[in-house]
């Protein structure tokens, strides 16, 4: 079952405290960079913060902008803060369950790595499909190896018929980003290529390389 039918736009923008801190960047402060240069979805991830810290964090970051917040892995942090969704891996809680904690309207995604996950995930309630890692990352181990833009299109496949988006996630940089998007992928998630630099800055520059007028499969 899918629950709704959402629109993913081309950039989703993962804040991860740990690679934040990693840069030298303040989550925060990259959360507001990332909003003033035209990001509208962005992802929270805090694996190694407490449930307190996450919750005023992501409180902070619907402050900075319009975008829409996803909380990752805690449902029950999504729905205190009123969140814009909550997003689960393999070994987080089922979307189903993610789903009953945050409500029908909030977003519910689900990280998918083989063809077998993508297939069944189209049968849970959510809003949203991630597969990957597309590319090698070190940023977000799976452990799984790199899955390519094969099983993206394959995926895709899948998916579309359904009307469920597909973001594809892992190791995506400002240059590979429009090759994914090519293989039929709506969104791209970037967590490290967007700390390169000046975040507000790199954010303006993949918006431009994914523009509306990217030709699509």
């Amino acid at each position: 079952m899918i629950e709704g039918r959402v629109t993913c736009p081309p950039l989703y923008a993962v804040i991860d405290v740990d690679a934040c801190a990693h840069s030298g960047h303040d989550a925060l402060t990259v959360a507001a960079g990332f909003q003033r240069a035209g990001v509208s979805l962005l992802q929270i991830r805090g694996k190694s913060i407490g449930a307190a810290a996450l919750f005023d964090l992501t409180r902070a970051v619907m402050t900075t902008g319009n975008a829409r917040v996803i909380v990752n892995d805690r449902a029950d942090v999504a729905r205190l803060a009123h969140a814009g969704g909550v997003h689960v891996g393999q070994d987080d809680l089922p979307p189903s369950d993610a789903r009953a904690i945050v409500g029908p309207e909030p977003w519910v995604g689900l990280s998918t790595h083989t063809l077998e996950q993508a297939t069944q995930a189209l049968e849970e309630p959510i809003s949203y499909l991630a597969v990957g890692p597309v590319f090698d990352t070190g940023t977000k181990l799976t452990g799984y190896d790199a899955v390519g833009l094969d099983l993206v299109r394959r995926v895709v496949g899948l998916a579309r018929p359904r009307g469920v988006p597909v973001v594809a996630i892992g190791g995506i940089t400002l240059e590979r980003a429009p090759r994914v998007l090519e293989a039929g992928a709506d969104s791209v998630c970037v967590i490290s290529d967007l700390l390169r630099g000046d975040a507000e800055a790199r954010a303006g520059k993949f918006l431009a390389a994914l523009g509306p007028n990217l030709r699509r499969s």
